[in-house]
């Protein structure tokens, strides 16, 4: 049986002030008035039963994703005990889907993507659920890549194998590469973003997981034995004190043979810094704004304000964020180190209020 697997336990904190660590990026409506967490539920719902889907995260937030997504049963809801990256989050939640049924295929989706194109969306899933069936394959979705950006990971099309849509070996996985390698890629025109979305069979992910990550599988399989016994939860606990976490592209997708790419030919966009917010804010002379603000004499400035006027003159390649009790003002290119930023401010006690 299909099911849907929504990673929602990240705390987002290249978006900083905007993701907070009671109300991080998922719960935000930033694109539209819904949050990206509830628009990436209503995109797979018309594939997937609501009794299907699937949501981990952590206790910290399982209040506000019940109230987020009232449809989803309280026991789909799969909580960590610790944030260990995402090959030990699906892990997780392959065992638990795996005892439920042996026969479980899951399509895994983060939930901070911004997605344009329904039909498209359903048609690229429809064909990576087939080969994950057919060719016991592990696929991801790949995107088009239209600039050389530093903050995605990349991925190398191989040989062409059968399909409606372009699909692909996957020759190779290359994580967020310089911007002279980037550029190099999009030359070659051979590369993919990593959209961070995968299909595949529970059982062929935990063999796979078996092979590259033998420690990990070790311990959820000591969870599986342990799934609806009293002690599941005590258990759960104990294991991950001795996983090692890691993601699930260094893990296993840049290691396993049974890699699947398929080029997608609908929008996508990874609302992961405030690089990708910004080309959801209206154009202005060279600027990217959100409403209160007006820029004279600036280039290059993204501006998000939430209910002050902020007036930037004479000012470039400036990230300004206003979010109520923080302000933000950031060189455009720090923005992916606004986690290396946020670990500093956490060590000065006086300003542990504000994360």
């Amino acid at each position: 049986m299909l099911y849907a697997l929504i990673l929602a336990g990240g705390k987002g904190t290249r978006l900083y002030p905007l993701s907070r660590s009671d109300n991080p990026k998922q719960f935000l409506r930033s694109v539209d008035n819904k949050s990206f967490l509830r628009n990436t539920v209503d995109r797979i719902k018309p594939m997937i039963d609501k009794e299907n889907i699937y949501v981990v995260t952590n206790e910290k937030y399982k209040d506000k994703i019940q109230e987020e997504l009232i449809e989803i049963n309280e026991e789909n809801i799969f909580i960590e005990p610790a944030n260990k990256e995402t090959a030990t989050c699906i892990g997780l939640s392959a065992v638990k889907l795996l005892k439920k049924d042996k026969d479980a295929v899951m399509v895994v989706l983060p939930s901070d993507h911004y997605i344009q194109g329904e039909k498209e969306f359903q048609d690229t899933l429809s064909q990576a659920i087939e080969i994950a069936e057919r060719r016991r394959g592990l696929v991801t979705i790949g995107v088009n890549p239209t600039r050389p950006e530093t903050g995605y990971g990349y991925i190398e099309m191989g040989e062409r194998v059968a399909g409606n849509m372009a699909t692909y070996r996957v020759e190779r996985f290359t994580e967020k590469p310089n911007v002279e390698v980037a550029k190099d890629f999009l030359l070659k025109g051979t590369y993919l973003w990593n959209s961070g979305m995968f299909i595949w069979r529970a059982d062929v992910f935990l063999r796979e997981m078996e092979k590259y990550l033998p420690k990990m599988y070790k311990s959820l399989m000591q969870i599986y034995q342990a799934i609806e016994e009293p002690e599941e939860e005590q258990i759960i606990k104990e294991q991950y004190d001795l996983i090692d976490g890691i993601s699930v592209d260094f893990g296993i997708m840049q290691k396993t043979r049974k890699a699947f790419v398929i080029k997608c030919e609908f929008l996508w966009d990874d609302i992961g810094s405030f690089k990708a917010l910004s080309r959801f804010l209206k154009e202005d002379k060279g600027n990217n704004i959100s409403e209160n603000v007006f820029l004279d004499e600036s280039e290059n400035c993204s501006v998000f304000s939430k209910d002050k006027l902020i007036i930037g003159f004479g000012i470039k390649d400036l990230v300004i964020v206003d979010s109520g009790d923080v302000i933000l003002i950031m060189d455009k290119c720090k923005d992916q180190e606004m986690k290396h930023l946020l670990n500093d401010i956490k060590n000065r006690i006086e300003f542990y209020k504000y994360i």
